[in-house]
């Protein structure tokens, strides 16, 4: 089997860390068959090119290890191409993916992404299935909704990364009996209970802090300013919490002030993104992780630290109930300050068995990469008869 994968969600040079769960189990399916990535990369005009891409400049000569990657331009303009972006990007990526003659066509976020797969899997007479990952469909662009609806009705399945993604595809157009919900994994060799006091050592920790720890995009939409507010009143009562938020991204700044606007600055501190096995060591030190995102699809960060056998606390949304309950951690509104600060003290006030939470959360990338398989297997058979 030849898969031609076709996404944006895919590590760059830029952000080595973005699409992390389409890169961990592309890279088990390398391993079962061949497997290349096109990667169609907007390009705009100097003068042109929005804010959110300054001092975005991607090396189209970055290969991350374990998947072949091409990374294509195709022309933009801001705003204004945005329901034509599924066109360009098939127009210009289409002479290199014929080149790869695949015999199926892999595609991760609907829209544009999807929209230049079904282009070019029409264009090759190949199928294509589609897989959903959160925003693509929760926060459709304007005047990009019938084109999502047209991918999801016309690929030949639909895959989503929880139920509630799934409910949401079928409701815009992806056929029951031509879709299913894969839930993501992480990977257990890396991602499992840990010495707390090691971990805490290593990263200057103290033994005696309550570390509430949050790892990914620094995005005011994944509550990042609820959690300020709620570890600055947790404070009060317990004097010492400490929270940790681990990442990168364009809130840096609103985020510094907002904690400087709290004189919170001794006590919540913000860290750079690191690779894989620093988040697993971020795991192993904190007390309990959390994130209270207004929208997810199916957050790695929440399987990553129940696999690693902490507690989360994060906002009842999208796939995370799916993912987690009681017995793992707490659930609370999104936009809920004070909910948030309760749950952190209810958690931190718990005592929690690692190993129990562990036992309960152990989907590898390995289990992910099998489900997908079959599904691409069996769009070929179907074909094929």
């Amino acid at each position: 089997m030849r898969v031609a994968v076709i996404t944006r969600y895919f590590p760059t040079s830029p952000e080595p860390w973005a699409g992390h769960s389409a890169y961990q189990s592309l890279k088990f399916l390398a391993q079962r068959c061949e497997v290349k990535v096109f990667y169609p990369e907007s390009e705009y005009p100097p003068l042109l090119k929005p804010k959110s891409r300054a001092g975005r400049n991607i090396d189209y000569s970055y290969r991350p290890a374990g998947v072949e990657v091409e990374y294509i331009p195709y022309p933009a303009l801001p705003a204004i191409s945005r329901p034509l972006n599924g066109w360009s990007a098939a127009r210009s990526i289409l002479p290199s993916v014929r080149a790869y003659t695949p015999d199926i066509i892999l595609n991760y976020i609907v829209y544009p992404d999807g929209d230049a797969a079904l282009r070019v899997a029409r264009a090759l007479k190949v199928p294509f299935a589609v897989t959903a990952i959160g925003t693509d469909l929760n926060v459709i662009p304007p005047l990009c909704e019938g084109l999502t609806r047209r991918v999801l009705r016309s690929a030949d399945f639909t895959m989503t990364v929880s139920g509630d993604l799934l409910r949401t595809a079928r409701r815009l157009g992806a056929p029951e009996d031509r879709s299913r919900a894969v839930l993501n994994g992480c990977d257990t060799t890396i991602f499992h209970p840990r010495d707390r006091a090691q971990a805490r050592a290593a990263l200057n920790i103290a033994a005696d802090e309550e570390a509430i720890v949050y790892v990914g995009r620094l995005d005011m939409a994944k509550g990042l300013g609820e959690l300020v507010a709620a570890v600055a009143s947790l404070r009060t009562k317990r004097p010492r919490v400490h929270c940790y938020i681990v990442g990168g991204g364009p809130a840096q700044q609103p985020l510094a002030d907002a904690i400087a606007a709290r004189q919170a600055g001794a006590y919540i501190t913000l860290m750079p993104s690191c690779a894989t096995e620093g988040v697993a060591n971020w795991m192993a030190a904190a007390d309990l992780v959390t994130l209270p995102s207004y929208r997810e699809g199916c957050p790695n960060v929440i399987i990553e630290a129940l696999a690693s056998g902490r507690p989360v606390v994060a906002t009842n949304v999208g796939g995370i109930p799916e993912l987690m309950d009681e017995r793992d951690g707490q659930l609370v509104p999104a936009r809920d300050a004070a909910a948030l600060e309760s749950a952190l003290d209810g958690v931190l006030s718990r005592a929690w068995d690692a190993a129990t939470i562990s036992a309960g959360h152990s989907r590898s990338w390995s289990n992910v990469t099998d489900d997908v398989e079959a599904i691409l297997k069996g769009i070929l058979s179907r074909r094929q008869a």
